[in-house]
């Protein structure tokens, strides 16, 4: 089978280890990898010539916490969501995701293998899905949807793992088989929710869940299957109980203090701050029909995101872009790059969705540089995005190329 060849010439790759631009390059690309990144002049034959004009190469952006499957912020009514439109409303997000630049998405529960296989065919354009499938959630949990007075807990039908509802599960064995359950079922990590939440409507936002053997468990089983644990957790106790019992990442974490980013990078975890969904709803809940202690929850931990972001950066525990939008709210995906340079410069910010958003998802190599043997994804963009990041917060001008696997996704370059 011939070789498709590809060359980007007059290039200016974006190193994001050292988090520099490079000299003047060529980067090859065969097939859907890379072949080669050289500053020096490589010459290959019957190649697609592609003219970047002295601009800058990124890697392709990785978002760590998305629901791909969150068509609406009204999360009861998408439990209760036939599976078929739900997938056609995936599309949709899916595709546009990809268009903003996105070329690799960590899914935080909600999406299936099914979904993931269609992207990987080339049914659906959308970015690389990494699944969890069910969340984990104790009864009253985070995920626990069901309203007060609802007992049953096959009120809510889904097909094949479809869907934010939470997999129940209470005790040790409850546990261990949930997480299994998800395994069988192709999750790439497990989603465990370790403390309150906003959007849910019976647990306390400073709340703790599950207790510290049922963390383990799960933290247990996702590590014999070769995977790891992620848990939503706000505050500080539930932050801490939840990396002294395994998990790698912590979701949102807007209420952690400089003892536990300590805790954190003592047991190397990874903070996934999600900015972007606190500013949108906090714009838009109250029209949305959020009651009146949801927006209390959400003020105290919209009030706290930007701090607990300077914590983690001074202890030294990795910061991971992420975004966490429900509904219309995806198309301010972008925008979380503009809320974390309050406490981060360009190029961290920059690191957080690619090399670091890379390791969090142990697909270093891969996802996240421009390097041989990486994934062909890549973006050229105007302007220098190691001083700023206005081409990115507005990707349909700033973004002048998005490919994914060595296929041109977009592009208004001039061959």
């Amino acid at each position: 089978m011939r070789t498709l060849r590809q060359v980007i010439v007059n290039a200016r790759p974006f190193d994001a280890a050292k988090g520099v631009i490079g000299p003047p390059s060529r980067i090859v690309i065969e097939d859907d990898a890379i072949a080669a990144v050289s500053a020096e002049p490589i010459q290959v034959d019957d190649a697609r010539v592609i003219d970047a004009g002295g601009r800058v190469v990124l890697p392709g952006l990785i978002d760590a916490h998305v629901h791909v499957v969150a068509s609406s912020h009204d999360l009861i009514g998408l439990t209760q969501q036939v599976p078929s439109l739900l997938v056609a409303e995936s599309t949709r997000i899916m595709r546009e995701m990809l268009h903003r630049g996105f070329t690799s998405v960590r899914d935080a529960a909600g999406a299936d293998y099914g979904l993931q296989e269609a992207v990987q065919r080339g049914l659906f354009e959308g970015p690389r899905l990494s699944i969890a499938g069910f969340p984990i959630s104790q009864t009253g949990g985070h995920a626990d949807m069901r309203p007060k007075g609802v007992r049953s807990r096959e009120m809510f039908c889904s097909c094949a793992g479809i869907g934010l509802i939470g997999a129940i599960a209470d005790g040790v064995g409850e546990v261990r088989r949930a997480v299994r359950e998800q395994v069988r079922n192709g999750a790439n990590q497990i989603k465990i929710m370790a403390g309150g939440g906003i959007s849910s409507p019976t647990d306390p936002l400073e709340g703790t869940q599950f207790s510290l053997d049922e963390l383990r468990a799960a933290c247990e089983e996702a590590e014999a299957a070769n995977l790891y644990a992620m848990a939503h957790a706000y505050s500080p106790r539930a932050v801490t109980r939840a990396v002294q019992a395994g998990v790698r990442s912590i979701e949102h974490g807007n209420l952690i203090d400089e003892a536990t980013a300590r805790v954190m990078k003592e047991h190397g975890a990874f903070l996934v701050p999600t900015l972007s969904t606190y500013a949108a709803l906090a714009d838009e809940g109250e029209r949305l029909g959020w009651s009146p202690a949801m927006l209390e929850k959400l003020e105290r931990v919209k009030s706290r995101g930007i701090d607990a972001v300077r914590f983690a950066r001074a202890e030294g525990v990795p910061v991971v872009f992420g975004t966490d939008l429900l509904g219309h709210m995806h198309a301010r995906q972008n925008g979380e790059f503009d809320l974390r340079l309050q406490a981060m410069d360009a190029v961290e910010a920059l690191q957080s969705a690619t090399i670091v958003a890379a390791r969090l998802l142990r697909q270093e190599g891969r996802i996240g540089e421009l390097r041989a043997g990486a994934w062909a994804d890549l973006l050229i963009v105007d302007g220098d995005p190691t001083k700023e990041l206005s081409m990115l917060t507005r990707p349909d001008e700033g973004i002048r190329l998005v490919m994914q696997g060595g296929r041109t996704v977009r592009s208004s370059l001039t061959d």
